[in-house]
């Protein structure tokens, strides 16, 4: 069955109780935002009425109940929000009742109650509420229907207008003030906070009303704010996490002497700066790695007369290790070998004396045990040959006493 492209108004207007002789003009403006966010509910909500209800029927199409069930859900919906308040009270008095509060949910409540009173006996199955046919065939429905134009944005619009006044029994989310005279309420539709606008940040169509404009300019991704790294360009707010750890000057980065021990970091613009600040530090770092045996002092008098011996343009020039190596390199050479303090020396004597000392001692041990080694070589040599002797004296002995 084909879906009606035309739209019928399916808007329900609240009427309230007045007094006679009481105010005769109401504002009837909602929020803007919430009011969107429902109206985009009915239509999946109307859809999965249609599939359920229609499931297994081969003489029924999701489209050819479509008109029936879209009047009975705008029905069904109306009175359960105006039923909703008496509800509200009965359930607050009960210990165990449970109470929405927000009319978002309050009223997905009641378009879920109206889907789950539209399945017939297939579409109640476990496996058919859960498949992914199920979900895939609602998909297409109201794609289908966005593009016959059924049911429009506009006129679900104007029955969940209808829908949040009666259940927003708190006047949180919609305008309760009345006049006695339509200029008075003219007056009032300028200034009033649920007053519809959309963004004017360029790429952004948010809907919402003017007492949510600050909200919302405080989380647009669309509006265009200064650096938060405090660099001189503005970005859209949902480009600036971008900005920040990529093309920012402001950008936090290790000194490019971090290698050699400066712990600094600073912003990618500063770089430079740094590097001729702190000049005497750099040097300082790259000398005790350098002259591992000098003391603080011997250094910081070093790093003096490198500055002296250059230019200072030429060594904040440097930005990196490896090119102010070399230029420390080419100075010292010129400067000759590291003048140490008398208290360096006599510390660097005493341990070289004691390295010497340690080696003789080894040197002698060494010899001893040597000397020992050749004693008891010789012993033993002796021993042997008198062994030798006695052994043929007695053979001699052995060789008289036979000749008698």
């Amino acid at each position: 069955m084909e879906l009606p492209t035309t739209n019928i108004d399916l808007g329900h207007e609240k009427i309230g109780n007045e007094k006679e002789g009481g105010p005769l003009l109401h504002c009837d403006l909602c929020d803007t935002e919430l009011v969107h966010k429902l109206a985009q509910m009915f239509l999946p909500g109307l859809a999965s009425a249609c599939v359920d209800n229609t499931t297994g029927d081969p003489f029924k199409s999701p489209g050819s109940v479509a008109v029936d069930l879209r009047k009975e859900m705008i029905d069904f919906l109306t009175q359960r929000s105006e039923s909703f308040v008496a509800e509200s009270v009965i359930l607050e008095a009960d210990p165990d009742g449970e109470v929405l509060d927000h009319p978002f949910d309050i009223i997905s409540y009641f378009v879920d109650e109206f889907v789950n009173s539209k399945r017939n006996l297939l579409s109640q199955v476990s496996g058919w509420l859960l498949s992914e046919l199920r979900e895939d065939k609602i998909d297409d429905f109201v794609q289908e229907m966005e593009m016959n134009g059924f049911w429009s944005l506009d006129r679900r619009e104007k029955v969940a207008e209808t829908l949040l006044k009666n259940v927003d029994f708190k006047n949180s989310f919609h305008c309760s003030m009345s006049f006695n005279s339509a200029e008075d309420l003219a007056n009032h539709v300028d200034n009033c906070n649920f007053r519809p606008m959309i963004c004017q940040n360029e790429g952004c169509n948010a809907r919402f009303s003017t007492g949510q404009l600050k909200e919302h300019d405080s989380t647009c991704p669309f509006k265009i704010i200064p650096c938060e790294q405090k660099c001189t360009d503005s970005i859209i707010r949902r480009e600036m996490d971008r900005h920040c750890i990529t093309v920012c000057p402001m950008k936090l980065v290790n000194c490019p002497f971090y290698a050699v021990g400066c712990q600094s970091a600073i912003a990618q613009c500063l770089v430079g700066k740094h590097c001729s600040d702190d000049l005497h530090s750099h040097l300082l770092h790259m000398l005790k790695g350098i002259h591992r045996e000098a003391s603080g002092e011997d250094l910081k008098r070093r790093v003096e007369k490198i500055v002296q011996a250059s230019s200072s343009s030429r060594l904040a020039e440097a930005h990196d290790v490896r090119s102010l190596k070399i230029i420390v390199k080419d100075l010292e050479a010129k400067l000759g070998p590291l003048e140490m303090s008398d208290m360096e020396k006599t510390s660097a004597e005493t341990v070289v004396k004691s390295e010497d000392s340690s080696t003789k001692t080894k040197g002698g041990e060494q010899s001893t045990q040597a000397l020992n080694s050749s004693d008891k070589a010789e012993t033993s040599a002796i021993l042997n040959k008198n062994s030798a002797e006695n052994a043929v004296n007695n053979k001699d002995g052995e060789h008289k006493e036979n000749g008698k």
